[in-house]
């Protein structure tokens, strides 16, 4: 597993995808979001196999997004995730989007969000266990260490 901002989408954005101003809509930046959350869960154990295993899930419970510049058909985008913090029964969590079109690679989007680990039988949380709680924690130290070198 690599640690600290972790690559979790890569794609381009469809004319489908544009809304009437001619620009990405909001609906597919969650989308691409969406799927970078999966994949940074799975890269720190929370997979699909791994929640379906031991009847747990993840709930989404406040996101925030912000749009820094406009996304057009045919833009290569990226995304990239990190975790900001796990505590016992919660994850926080950032997505950067960049669009790859330019050689700055800019950043034209990013979500931070807060889920809750959940036990399906029960629809309660529950606690994290420790070995994920220690992937989550080397992915934070690695971001750390990254942003004191930058």
């Amino acid at each position: 597993m690599s640690h600290g901002l972790l690559e979790t989408w890569r794609g381009v954005v469809y004319p489908a995808e544009l809304d009437h101003m001619g620009h990405m809509n909001v609906q597919y930046y969650t989308a691409k979001f969406d799927q970078g959350t999966w994949q940074l869960f799975n890269q720190v154990g929370l997979s699909n196999r791994f929640l379906r295993d031991n009847k747990r899930g993840m709930a989404a419970v406040d996101q925030h997004t912000r749009y820094l510049a406009e996304v057009m058909a045919g833009d290569v985008l990226v995304v990239k995730s990190t975790i900001l913090e796990i505590r016992d029964k919660v994850i926080r969590f950032r997505h950067q989007m960049y669009n790859l079109e330019n050689a700055a690679a800019t950043e034209v989007a990013n979500s931070e969000l807060i889920a809750v680990y959940m036990d399906l039988a029960v629809r309660k949380s529950c606690p994290f266990p420790a070995a994920i709680v220690q992937n989550c924690q080397a992915v934070i130290t690695a971001a750390q260490a990254r942003d004191q070198r930058s």
